[in-house]
């Protein structure tokens, strides 16, 4: 039987009435036992104030970062009937359920994998996957363009612990200084933990340096920052990421830190205030985690329809506004730079 034009287009505005009434649906992966449960539990407490705050229903999978967990917790998450996952914090968790969830056709938001394969490899595997996080060369990059520019007239060094995180960010810097036409006046691998670097310093001195990027760990900076003050040595300290861990020494006032902000500071007030009255505390990867559900919602536009490509979409999050690349990276660096004035960090605006 044909029914009447009239009658069609009523029955398809009640189809597509459903659907829009449809509850979005998103699931959560993360490391809720094991190690790295602490940071799973930030997740989980991020995600589900979002969820709560945007009517959206969450479905949580423990993955216990490994590639069994990893797995598991994408079919679980696939049974649920999940439209996007958001969260991973381990590289072997999301690369056994990435597979399972392209089958499914289910886009994820990864928050805290950072290795640079996950997405650069995504032509040739078809992942449908998007990185809310900063790559591992991020840190890198955002070293050598901020310093480059902040230290253009100044005489700087290099110096490196040895390890590979300390020597790649090192090497880095060191490359991207070349291309502008820049060169360190002293490069050179110090030993680290030791209970002093009056050695480093003093060949420093020697070679003229005023400014050092350091890469190691933190206390090993900031016992090369105390002993350049202890020597009047008129020498500026920059380190990477590591500043922002704790220390049993503290941080000369002026050492400089290419690390990611802290999302708190970032988290627009209302946000602030939801999990201020809910007594929690948006540390760690809390607000990360919030924002990927709000990625997820505004993806599905706040419906139970199937969700659109993501790339090259504005996302306004709690923590800014948020777009992906071709390949599912952010297309903005997070990375920042910050001066401590020995006790807290400031942003430094670099021209």
């Amino acid at each position: 039987m044909r029914l009447p034009i009239g009658t069609l287009c009523v029955l398809t505005a009640l189809m597509l009435a459903g659907k829009a009434d449809a509850q979005v649906s998103v699931g959560l992966a993360a490391p809720l036992t094991g190690p790295s449960a602490i940071l799973g539990q930030q997740m989980r407490t991020g995600a589900s104030v979002a969820a709560e705050r945007l009517s959206v229903q969450l479905s949580v999978a423990d993955d216990g970062c490994t590639a069994d967990g990893g797995a598991r917790a994408a079919r679980e998450l696939v049974a649920a009937g999940v439209q996007i996952v958001v969260g991973f914090l381990c590289g072997e968790a999301i690369e056994a359920a990435l597979p399972i969830l392209k089958q499914a056709n289910i886009p994820t938001i990864a928050v805290g994998v950072r290795t640079d394969s996950l997405t650069d490899r995504k032509t040739h595997t078809g992942w449908l996957v998007y990185r809310l996080g900063p790559r591992a060369d991020s840190e890198h990059e955002a070293a050598g363009r901020l310093l480059t520019r902040l230290w253009q007239k100044e005489l700087f060094a290099l110096v490196d612990d040895g390890t590979i995180y300390g020597r790649e960010l090192s090497e880095s810097l060191r490359a991207a200084s070349g291309q502008v036409g820049l060169s360190p006046v002293f490069v050179d691998t110090f030993r680290p933990q030791l209970d002093n670097q009056i050695g480093l310093v003093g060949r420093l001195q020697r070679a003229g340096a005023t400014h050092v990027f350091a890469a190691g760990e933190r206390d090993d900076i900031a016992i090369i920052g105390r002993d350049a003050a202890q020597l009047q040595a008129g020498l500026t300290v920059a380190g990477g990421e590591t500043l922002r861990s704790q220390g049993d020494i503290p941080l000369a006032a002026g050492t400089l830190m290419v690390a990611l902000p802290e999302w708190s500071d970032l988290a627009v007030p209302e946000v602030a205030k939801a999990f201020a009255d809910r007594q929690l505390l948006a540390r760690g990867y809390v607000l990360p985690a919030y924002a990927a559900v709000e990625v997820a919602y505004a993806a599905l536009n706040g419906t139970g329809l199937p969700p659109a490509d993501l790339k090259g979409r504005d996302f306004a999050t709690a923590i800014g506004n948020i777009r992906f690349d071709d390949k599912g990276d952010l297309t903005q660096n997070p990375y920042r730079l910050y001066r401590t004035d020995g006790t807290n960090f400031s942003e430094v605006t670099v021209p």
